[in-house]
């Protein structure tokens, strides 16, 4: 029930209906303020989770963190978040302005714990310091650079059918290609979990990629047969009339 209801009586302000109105329609605009608060204010967070995880993982000794480290440590995982921002905005203007944003809280979190909170003592945190001050600077800006670009990527990705299928492909291509280029040019000298890991990348990106194609085409069939069918349960009315 609306809470503002003109019934042609006349409401005093002081009365009881008029404050459980009031205090109805308060709650209602409470609620949407929160809901929209914590809708701009998730990706941020997730952006910050981004930038902890890999110092995090590399400090940790096991092959669970390395596994993690290998994966937010790629180029293709902070594409992803971005894209992902975008992807999951409605407003375009949301997605360019919130996936750099959140980049940015990635990065900067990223070389500071990785550069200063948690380097080890004798590396010197004064060092550590300013080694991450020229760091942020540098990605902070690539972060603004292709974080908006990958935002209004994603939101385009929201088409459905062949119209947004080349957008979503867009990061199983990235992950596909920079892996394989890691694997060729990295692969000496590196672990097994981390060649592992990267082939396991590689695979997962290819099983995406088809399944997005499978599914843009299974969409464009199941809707080709609904629009058929309807049009056939239209003619057989009109059949029946004219016979």
């Amino acid at each position: 029930m609306r809470p503002w209801v003109h019934t042609g009586t006349r409401v005093d302000p002081g009365s009881t209906v008029f404050t459980w109105a009031q205090t109805g329609r308060g709650r209602e605009i409470g609620s949407f303020s929160g809901a929209r608060a914590l809708s701009l204010t998730a990706p941020l967070g997730v952006g910050l989770l981004l930038g902890l995880l890999g110092p995090l993982a590399g400090k940790l000794d096991s092959p669970a963190s390395v596994v993690v480290d290998v994966i937010f440590s790629g180029g293709w995982s902070w594409a992803c978040y971005a894209f992902l921002v975008g992807y999951f905005r409605q407003s375009k203007i949301e997605s360019v302005i919130l996936a750099p944003l959140g980049l940015a809280i990635g990065v900067v979190t990223y070389y500071l714990f990785k550069d200063s909170i948690l380097a080890a003592p004798s590396d010197g945190l004064q060092a550590g310091a300013s080694g991450s001050g020229s760091k942020i600077e540098v990605w902070g800006v690539l972060a603004f650079a292709f974080g908006a670009p990958l935002g209004i990527l994603g939101n385009v990705a929201r088409v459905p059918g062949v119209g947004g299928l080349f957008f979503r492909l867009l990061i199983p291509l990235v992950a596909f290609y920079e892996t394989s280029m890691r694997l060729a040019g990295e692969s000496r000298g590196q672990g097994l979990i981390v060649t592992n890991t990267w082939n396991a990348v590689r695979f997962i990106a290819v099983a995406v990629a088809f399944a997005l194609v499978g599914h843009t085409i299974w969409s464009w069939w199941h809707a080709r047969r609904t629009r058929s069918s309807r049009s056939e349960e239209l003619d057989c009315p009109q059949a029946r009339d004219v016979s």
